[in-house]
């Protein structure tokens, strides 16, 4: 059976705040310049995008755009900013405001945004957190991201920046703000560790996070 789905927000309050497309029907849309620039390429067959991490993470709606307010690929930018501290690894992450979990702090890119752009300034706008001029970023590759919000006709694709702060007297005081609720940092010697510690607060890593997460901390 052929699911179709698409969150009553995103047609009501999305498009009325901004950040849902208003189109309702991707047939209508010019794809074109959107596969020019796709961050991760994909197929438009009928005039319906498809996801192109559909096989591997099924999303279970072949139809609509589940909680998304875009058709197709929508690009973010994630800040991974660590920290050694007491004897261990720290990462700074955020409870998002959804109820998804919680996450590195990240959003979508504005447009002609660069993706290192968008981590600081994301960082910024959820945690309070600036880091000064010293601080090295490095952008790792592109990779598509199992939101739980998806669909296979809307999804997401991130730019992961990360930022380590060396060893630190104390860890940089944070707040969460704008899409978070929290923000804190959390002991991340690894990914297990970072589970354990979000389970001793009721929490848990927001899904799209899991890979990336467990791939910058289990290979360093």
């Amino acid at each position: 059976m052929s699911i179709t789905y698409t969150h009553p927000d995103v047609l009501g309050r999305g498009v009325s705040e901004g950040w849902a497309e208003q189109e309702s029907d991707p047939r209508r849309i010019d794809w074109a310049a959107r596969l020019q620039a796709a961050a991760i390429p994909f197929e438009v067959i009928d005039g319906r995008p498809v996801n192109p991490g559909r096989n591997r993470y099924p999303t279970g709606i072949r139809y609509g755009r589940g909680e998304l307010g875009h058709w197709g690929e929508k690009v973010a930018a994630d800040a991974l900013v660590t920290a050694h501290y007491d004897g261990g690894r720290w990462l700074l992450m955020v409870e998002r405001d959804d109820g998804h979990g919680w996450a590195a702090p990240g959003g979508c890119l504005d447009d002609g945004e660069a993706p290192v752009d968008a981590a600081i300034r994301e960082l910024a706008e959820e945690t309070g957190l600036v880091l000064g001029d010293g601080v090295i970023w490095t952008v790792l590759p592109v990779r598509y991201v199992p939101d739980p919000r998806a669909t296979d006709e809307a999804w997401m694709v991130t730019w992961p920046a990360t930022a380590d702060l060396g060893e630190v007297a104390e860890l940089p005081a944070v707040t969460g703000a704008d899409d978070a609720r929290h923000a804190a940092w959390v002991r991340a010697d690894s990914y297990r560790a970072v589970v354990a510690a979000l389970a001793d607060v009721g929490g848990s890593v927001f899904a799209a996070h899991v890979s990336l997460l467990r791939d910058l901390l289990d290979e360093r």
